[in-house]
């Protein structure tokens, strides 16, 4: 299949064996075994499940980048990062706890999270629109999840699942990119107040705000422009790990401050 071929009956199945998964709460096999074979069949993919929540009342809220580490671009075989769908439902910030029994095999990133105050549907998209567009940025934690068993994943696999997303966490301390820089920022993850996880802005392609840069052209290339308002994730600024019913996660990235997050006992 090459990316001018694209089956809407693989599609189509690919979609209802994801959704399937969701609500019993059982991974699949891998979809590219159904004939996922390319990014643009994978995408396809993310599109009909995008379409079908919004059918079902689901609300867009932004965007997370995904493998913008060169380690596990390098895993996968690829060579650029790939995007997935924010909707209301999964923002935990004000919930007593992440609910486990929503995620099936679920691990966890620390994150800078940007806020846009304008479109990126038009201009060159360069480096100072990009800025200029952000209103501001908070300390996040995003809560990976895949519907492929043992997560068992090539990049067709991920992206087709949502770019394997599950849930996420904003911290309220707010800073804007006069107040830090992205690229410097340091960052430590804590599970149960041990040390599991470090990096920095730098990486994530370099620097969060060229992670953005790459989501803004993507996005307005498959023709779902960036809006005002969204919030979207950079992308991880560390590995991710594990993330049991019963664990508490703690991250600190330095001028944002912390953001934390405990999962619920599976039953909920």
């Amino acid at each position: 299949m090459n990316t001018t071929e694209i089956d809407a009956n693989i599609v189509g199945q690919a979609a209802d064996l994801i959704i399937g998964a969701i609500r019993t709460q059982q991974p699949i096999p891998p979809v590219r075994l159904l004939g996922v074979g390319d990014i643009a069949s994978a995408y396809a993919v993310q599109a009909e499940l995008t379409r079908r929540r919004i059918a079902d009342g689901a609300v867009i809220v932004g965007r997370k980048i995904g493998l913008t580490s060169p380690a596990v671009q390098q895993q996968l075989g690829v060579d650029q990062p790939d995007f997935g769908v924010l909707f209301a439902d999964m923002d935990c910030s004000s919930a007593a706890s992440v609910p486990s029994w929503r995620l099936l095999q679920p691990k966890a990133e620390a994150e800078i999270a940007f806020i846009l105050k304008d479109d990126l549907d038009d201009g060159d998209l360069g480096d100072e629109q990009i800025r200029a567009a952000v209103d501001y940025a908070v300390a996040a934690l995003e809560i990976v999840d895949s519907r492929i068993a043992d997560w068992d994943i090539t990049i067709t696999d991920t992206v087709a699942d949502n770019a394997s997303s599950g849930l996420f966490v904003l911290a309220d301390q707010r800073l804007t990119l006069d107040d830090f820089s992205p690229r410097e920022i340091m960052m430590r993850m804590y599970a149960d107040d041990e040390l599991v996880s470090e990096g920095n802005g730098a990486a994530c392609l370099g620097d969060p705000l060229n992670a953005l840069a790459w989501l803004a052209r993507t996005a307005r290339k498959y023709g779902e422009p960036l809006r005002a308002g969204q919030i979207i994730l950079s992308g991880a600024l560390g590995p991710m790990v594990p993330t049991p019913p019963g664990t508490r996660i703690r991250a600190e990235i330095g001028p944002l401050g912390s953001v934390s997050a405990t999962f619920s006992p599976k039953e909920g």
